[in-house]
């Protein structure tokens, strides 16, 4: 994975990846209980028992904790999606693999922990960064799982594979996306099969 810390997120005084590590620990959880929106980092402060100046030596700002921890959520996202395709041998099962965990993470994330979710809504809503890298790793492996197919004869080798890849990332995008994801839960189950059908028929040589 790429995730490169975005100057919002980079440390303003010394680098303690202990305290860091504290900070959004205890951030995680606060958020978790009280939600993204409503939590100040003088909140923050309280809880964690810091001084609210001594959080800013490490982060800038509130949203810039919430960037580490949605770069988390989305890293363990996709680490998830990741094993399941090496999961498989053959292109098009890795493709309906990935759809499989694409669909089944981003559905635990909106229904185990919704406060969490609320921070993954606001990262898309602002496009932050870490958001920016997640697609843009998705993107990757999309594109790596449709060369091995086109190499194998899998899959047809007509279309521009740039074409390819955004076409499939957009049939994939209400499931990538928290913001749209809350307006395809109720075709969620049938969704990784249908649409995974869908695109490997269109695939075929």
């Amino acid at each position: 994975m790429t995730y490169a810390s975005s100057p919002s997120t980079t440390a303003r005084g010394p680098v303690d990846h202990e305290v860091r590590s504290q900070i959004v620990t205890a951030a995680t959880e606060h958020f978790s209980r009280y939600g993204y929106e409503k939590t100040t980092v003088s909140d923050l402060a309280k809880a964690i028992g810091f001084s609210k100046a001594y959080i800013y030596k490490f982060f800038e700002s509130k949203q810039a904790i919430g960037e580490m921890i949605c770069a988390n959520c989305l890293g363990d996202i996709e680490s998830e999606v990741r094993a399941a395709v090496a999961q498989a041998e053959h292109p098009p099962e890795k493709l309906r693999r990935m759809f499989k965990a694409i669909v089944e993470a981003s559905l635990r994330l909106f229904f185990q922990d919704r406060k969490l979710y609320e921070i993954a809504a606001s990262a898309a809503t602002e496009r932050w960064q870490t958001t920016l890298v997640y697609e843009a790793n998705i993107q990757a492996l999309l594109l790596e799982v449709l060369q091995q197919g086109r190499l194998s004869g899998d899959f047809e080798r007509k279309t521009p594979m740039d074409e390819s890849v955004a076409a499939i990332l957009l049939v994939m995008r209400p499931y990538l996306n928290p913001l749209i994801l809350q307006h395809s839960l109720d075709y969620a189950e049938q969704a990784p099969a249908q649409l995974s059908n869908l695109v490997l028929r269109s695939l075929s040589p």
